[in-house]
């Protein structure tokens, strides 16, 4: 694996390509992507070499700033304590990069011979080797390094993976919190559920040293845990231990687990590590059950059936009368909420007060923000529904929540080059979150990005069969694998999932309104897509007419006379101005 990742704009190739080939001078292994393999997909190798590179030097510039790629992969070393950055034209980096040094690469075509290089190199050593040896040639230090594998259900009902997955999960977070310790995303590690791997293969693969695997059984009161540490390079056990104990326990064993671990590798855990570990934001096992539970539903439910939200709202009520003061809990109600209001037209209250109160309980809780995020966002105080976005990716930058609610309120702005980060950044969390992917398809249309497209296209395609394959009656899931075949040009099947959709779910307005974008953008039939769009907007709540305006998929249909006058009559419905023909967003 390569010890130096450079990240950088396609404009910039050049000056990337001679930085590169002097730090290969220096003794350093430097990577960039002219070296992608011909059998493997592009985010596949990037994020690959991301998790194994000891430093990621992102070279700023005029075009850097507006990649959305460079953001990403700037986002996770940051992440991961592995950026450097340096400046080729001067560009101060984009938020939140300006708070990190930046080196300053200005005065020659040839980045090593600029006044910012020594810094810039010795950045690159300290974080990979001294600078001037070679690092190949060098005893070099091994990391601590972890991938927790997704645990295995052994409850005999596939209805508790939730509960699997998020003891998987919850064990990554903890790890993740031990400062002497890198951590393998949740998402990347998700990829091996269900596989029969070696793990060394895996542990090759990831360039991690040590590898948890587990499993998981519970029946009635009972919680049985087993787990593995595993020497990734001698496939060894480190340590293996089993709990048997009553589901009330679940906190201890945990605890147990994380501190097996820190023992074992001989780690130094932090007083503030070892009290961080121990908050678990309730002592209740049966309002935490319930909790996974609901967001597993929140997760992978049907999106646009309203039942998904009503579902995640009663099963965490439900926690919350077992335990009062569940921020988490709440947090979710406020999130669920909010989309009842804004989506569905449903309920009048939307999140604030429970999102209030999940943050008087835990003010770390960044998806609560979220909730107030988007309050601000819709009563139109976009500067602070920014700010609150700002706060909650401080707080949690690798939240999926915090993350598509950023990347929603952006692509609302039409700053899709921003929204299309924090969309990337969510299907890298959970990659199979197929909306998610939709909506990263549609930014990079606008944008003329056709490799992203294809490749989002792609996921919508592969996520969306996922679900199906477990629940063919999910519209939703339908919907946008309809969008992806269209994308990719096939045209009959397309049409065939569309029809299948619409005959399982024809009240499901978020999958007609998807359905009309696919019809319209894809299919080039613009009298179907207003066929679709017309009952849509007959109900549509005033958030998503507010999206209409924006929403560049629906761009080729603005100068349709039968367009303007369903906007028009649904304006006069909801009692607000009708657009401004010349630039309808600012209505």
């Amino acid at each position: 694996m390569a010890d130096v990742f450079v990240s950088y704009a396609r404009e910039d190739e050049a000056q990337a390509r001679k930085l590169a080939e002097a730090l290969r001078a220096q003794g350093y292994r430097a990577w960039r992507d002219d070296e992608l393999p011909a059998h493997r997909t592009y985010a596949e190798v990037i994020e690959e070499r991301l998790n194994s590179a000891e430093a990621v030097v992102a070279l700023w510039s005029e075009h850097a700033a507006r990649s959305q790629w460079v953001r990403a992969e700037a986002d996770t070393a940051r992440n991961r304590g592995t950026l450097i950055q340096a400046s080729l034209d001067g560009t101060i980096p984009p938020l939140p990069f300006n708070q990190i040094q930046c080196a300053d690469l200005r005065g020659s075509e040839d980045p090593s011979k600029s006044e910012g290089w020594r810094k810039l190199l010795a950045s690159v050593g300290t974080l990979v080797g001294s600078e001037g040896v070679a690092a190949s040639a060098k005893p070099r230090r091994r990391a601590v390094s972890v991938c927790v594998l997704p645990f295995e259900n052994m409850s005999g009902d596939a209805e508790q993976e939730y509960f699997s997955d998020g003891i998987s999960e919850d064990i990554t977070t903890d790890l993740s919190k031990i400062s002497a310790l890198e951590v393998i995303a949740r998402n990347t590690a998700f990829q091996f559920k269900g596989h029969a791997t070696d793990i060394s293969d895996i542990a090759k693969k990831l360039g991690v040293s040590h590898v948890l695997e587990g499993s998981v059984r519970k029946a009635g009161g009972r919680v049985r845990v087993t787990a593995q540490l595993i020497d990734g390079a001698s496939g060894g056990h480190v340590w293996a231990e089993r709990y048997d104990r009553d589901l009330t326990d679940i906190f201890a064993i945990q605890d147990d687990i994380s501190k097996a671990i820190v023992e074992a590798l001989r780690v130094k855990l932090l007083p503030e590590e070892k009290k961080a570990l121990e908050q678990r934001g309730t002592i209740s096992a049966d309002a935490y059950n319930l909790y996974l539970m609901a967001r597993n539903y929140w997760v992978n439910g049907n999106y646009g059936d309203i039942s998904r939200e009503e579902r995640v709202i009663r099963i965490c009520r439900r926690a919350v009368e077992i335990d009062p003061d569940y921020g988490k809990a709440w947090a979710l109600i406020a999130i669920a909420q909010a989309n009842l209001c804004y989506s569905f037209g449903q309920e009048k209250d939307d999140g604030l007060a429970e999102a209030k109160r999940a943050l008087a309980l835990d003010p770390t809780i960044a998806e609560a923000h979220c909730v107030i995020a988007r309050h601000l966002f819709e009563n139109g105080q976009v500067e602070q529904a920014d700010k609150e976005i700002e706060t909650a990716l401080e707080l949690d930058p690798d939240s999926w929540e915090v993350n598509r609610e950023a990347a929603r309120i952006l692509y609302r702005q039409r700053r899709l080059e921003e929204a299309a980060v924090h969309f990337h950044k969510a299907v890298t969390v959970i990659e199979t979150d197929f909306h998610a992917w939709g909506m990263l398809a549609s930014a990079y249309e606008a944008l003329g990005n056709h490799e992203g497209l294809k490749h989002a296209a792609e996921n919508m395609v592969v996520q969306s069969e996922r679900v199906i394959a477990e629940d063919p009656s999910n519209a939703a899931a339908l919907g946008m694998g309809a969008g992806g075949l269209a994308i990719l040009g096939q045209v009959e099947r397309a049409k065939e999932w569309i029809e299948r959709a619409l005959l399982i779910d024809p009240d499901n307005s978020n999958m007609r309104y998807n359905f009309a974008c696919v019809v319209a953008l894809h299919l080039n039939d613009l009298e179907g897509a207003m066929d679709l769009l017309e009952p849509v907007m007959e109900h549509i709540t005033i958030s998503l007419y507010r999206n209409v305006l924006i929403d560049p998929d629906l761009d080729c249909l603005r100068s349709s006379p039968r367009f303007q006058k369903m906007v028009a009559a649904t304006a006069k419905r909801l009692g607000v101005d009708p657009p401004d023909p010349s630039n309808p967003a600012a209505s």
